[in-house]
């Protein structure tokens, strides 16, 4: 059945050893990454608005150290703008976004600390600006109507508002047995259940964003996907196919029953480019300015650019299941119990560690550059 993924999802809160902010080292490196194309963005949007208040949100924040780099960068670009083209400093407005469940009371824990290091960081160039939170699903309205300069998001998107429907038969067995996303053995019917609810959730979120953007306003989305024409070929599939072996090893063992694998989907997609071009065409509220894709690493300590060899495939298994639990853990407590966690992750991570020992994997990243149209 499918529920709204807003009452089950969350990053793992606080900041302990399985938390999203001691694991969130991948979605550090795409702000760093992607950084160019948020300075054109918004250098764009500055130059030719010159405001004397701007309002600026970052959908799906989290909590952790990047929630407030990404309101680093977007202030030391600003900062320098204004001292360059010699304007009065604009105050900027600040909204961190995410669903209600996301632990907002860590995020302004740590504001204070974070204020006090951006003022010793930017000094002079520091400009007026203000921060609240806006709990709620961005698959819908969140502000009033063009009242926001700029939307950012980074490592959000890829999430869908629900378990896609259709993924039963008529007779209400499971379609996707064995699986949690799309694999190579998923029937159409499921390839197709997902793909339609991915539009239909975009088409959703660029309606919401285009009504809420101010005239010249514009967005940077950043977001897994997948180089392949099809989705079970993608990268994705491979990963999450590693965690359904995991969880049908419990299953033979007796740990878990078989029924509640086989009724436990992703709510997850990873597009094409393809398809996300589709939907900002059809839709026709956006010029696309940008679209890049890059490559990043299964382990968010891996840095290295070599293809084929990961010279400590243990240490490197273990760090992409911390990675995924941060993310995932939510989800399979409310639907499994979190009972089977810490020996489901402890699996997990010797599953991948065999994978990588034989194939370096790497996830894409897609980035896009969206300007409202007058």
């Amino acid at each position: 059945m499918a529920f709204k993924v807003e009452q089950a999802l969350h990053m793992v809160g606080g900041a302990g050893e399985t938390s999203y902010a001691t694991n969130s080292r991948i979605q550090e490196k795409a702000i760093y990454r992607t950084k160019p194309i948020l300075e054109t963005a918004i250098a764009e949007l500055y130059g030719k608005l010159l405001p004397e208040r701007m309002v600026v949100v970052d959908l799906g924040c989290s909590s952790g150290p990047n929630t407030f780099l990404v309101v680093s960068e977007v202030l030391g670009i600003v900062g320098d703008l204004r001292r360059r083209l010699e304007q009065k400093p604009p105050e900027i407005q600040f909204f961190l976004n995410d669903l209600p469940g996301n632990d907002f009371n860590n995020v302004f824990r740590s504001l204070e600390r974070y204020e006090k290091m951006m003022e010793e960081e930017k000094g002079d160039l520091l400009v007026p600006h203000y921060v609240v939170g806006a709990p709620g699903s961005f698959y819908g309205r969140l502000f009033p109507c063009n009242t926001v300069h700029f939307f950012h998001s980074s490592y959000s998107l890829m999430w869908l508002s629900q378990v896609p429907q259709g993924l039963e038969s008529e007779q209400g067995v499971p379609l996707n047995k064995g699986n949690i996303y799309i694999a190579e053995n998923s029937p159409p019917q499921v390839v197709k259940a997902y793909q339609e609810q991915h539009r239909r959730d975009f088409s959703t979120f660029l309606k919401s964003r285009y009504v809420e953007l101010s005239i010249g306003g514009g967005m940077v989305l950043t977001f897994l996907g997948r180089k392949s024409e099809h989705p079970a070929s993608g990268e994705l599939s491979y990963l999450y196919g590693l965690l359904a072996e995991a969880l049908n090893a419990m299953v033979s063992q007796g740990i878990i029953s078989e029924d509640k694998v086989d009724t436990f989907n992703l709510p997850f997609y990873g597009a094409s480019m393809q398809e996300v071009k589709a939907v900002i065409h059809d839709e026709g509220v956006f010029d696309l300015e940008q679209a890049q894709t890059f490559e990043s690493n299964w382990d968010p300590f891996d840095d290295t650019d070599d293809d084929d060899n990961v010279f400590d495939n243990v240490p490197n298994g273990k760090n992409v299941a911390k990675s995924i639990r941060a993310v995932f853990e939510s989800l399979i407590a409310h639907h499994f119990g979190d009972a089977i966690l810490d020996e489901l992750f402890s699996r997990y991570a010797e599953k991948v560690a065999r994978h990588l020992l034989i194939e370096k994997t790497t996830y894409t990243v897609l980035v896009i550059a969206l300007k409202k149209k007058a």
